[in-house]
């Protein structure tokens, strides 16, 4: 049981580092070809360009 949970454990702190990784590569991208991003902010939908 307890190598189950440490497992799942290590499962999502790969998924959410894999998940930071592709957040910042969304970044650069959209600096690189200065497009807005689309993003909720106070419920409401905002464009903002990514400085």
């Amino acid at each position: 049981m307890m190598k189950n949970k440490t497992k799942l454990l290590s499962d999502r702190d790969k998924i959410l580092q894999g998940m930071k990784k592709v957040y910042d590569n969304l970044i650069e991208f959209r600096r690189k070809n200065n497009s807005e991003m689309v993003v909720i902010r106070y419920n409401q939908i905002v464009r903002i360009k990514p400085e």
